[in-house]
């Protein structure tokens, strides 16, 4: 078959569009450009020769060349996707062909009556309170100089403001408050919103920020305005972050922490102590209420664990 250019245009204006007109982060707009490259190599194994040759049978077919153990993306024998990240790919097309009518590149939408499968809501993984408390506890005793300092107050913002790893990364020195009591955080979409900062999480990012991130600085040949640097100075990476969780975790005998399961446990922790699930919402940056209702279950389940233990004729028959 022949190759597939005609989506490539197509594929570059909406990625622009998504970009500059909605605002989609980076992370988004790249994932975005390789599913629509995995489209592209599949359409050439189709007989399209424009958009308006895809039909609904097209798009369900691309979904199942997905779920084949014989895609190969990389030339790697049995690599799949996971329904996930298929999902996405779906998700994606909708939004695309959707784009390609309403600007004039095409004459119809193929994906329209594509039905999206239902997605599990699965509780999100989270650590208790005593652990967390262990965690932090036993990482900060061995904690030494600029960067011991440093991860410690990287664990401890992580937990107490709810960040994700990329708003944790992306933090200026001009976007903190210590005085007023919060961080400017820039969200998903290009979108700021004030996290609250306190407690433990104000004690260490002070500590780290007066006496630690000079030191860092000084190794480095250009100023920068991040908050957290790498032992050359630079602004740290997601990877790092990634790595210190994932350590900070075998502390209390877990593999593979991942930094999200921090922010699950902010969330969750939040809820259990009281907080109102707007207020949440807020700290959070969901632009959405029902993404943020997901903890709920998590606390009646909890409420659920509590009466059990608690109660004399919870176990009788």
């Amino acid at each position: 078959m022949a190759k597939a250019t005609f989506l490539q245009s197509a594929a570059e204006e909406y990625l622009t569009y998504l970009s500059v007109e909605r605002g989609s982060s980076p992370l988004t707009v790249s994932a975005y450009r390789k599913d629509l490259a995995d489209y592209q190599r599949f359409l050439e194994t189709q007989p399209v020769t424009c958009l308006d040759d895809i039909t609904r049978e097209t798009v369900v077919a691309f979904e199942e060349y997905l779920q084949s153990w014989e895609y190969d993306p990389e030339g790697k024998p049995g690599v799949t996707y996971s329904q996930a990240t298929i999902q996405r790919h779906i998700s994606m097309l909708k939004g695309f062909h959707r784009f390609c009518v309403r600007e004039g590149l095409a004459k119809g939408d193929p994906t329209s009556t594509v039905k999206l499968a239902k997605k599990d809501q699965r509780l999100p993984d989270v650590l208790s309170v005593d652990q967390v408390d262990e965690m932090l506890s036993r990482f900060s005793s061995d904690a030494k100089g600029a960067r011991g300092k440093r991860d410690c107050a990287i664990l401890e913002v992580l937990y107490g403001c709810g960040l994700r790893v990329s708003e944790l990364v992306g933090l200026d020195v001009d976007n903190v408050h210590l005085g007023e009591g919060y961080l400017l955080v820039m969200g998903k979409g290009s979108k700021s919103r004030i996290a609250p900062l306190s407690g433990m999480a104000a004690k260490a990012l002070a500590d780290y920020l007066q006496h630690a991130r000079d030191e860092l600085v000084q190794a480095y040949s250009e100023p920068t305005s991040a908050v957290f640097l790498n032992a050359r100075g630079g602004r740290l990476t997601r990877q790092s972050v990634h790595s210190l969780v994932a350590k900070a975790g075998r502390y209390i005998g877990i593999d593979n922490l991942h930094p999200h399961t921090l922010r699950h446990s902010f969330a969750t922790h939040m809820l259990e102590g009281g907080a109102d699930l707007r207020v949440i919402q807020e700290i959070l940056g969901h632009s959405d209420i029902s993404t943020t209702q997901i903890y709920t279950h998590v606390q009646r389940q909890h409420i659920r664990e509590e009466y059990l233990a608690a109660h004399p004729r919870a176990h009788q028959q």
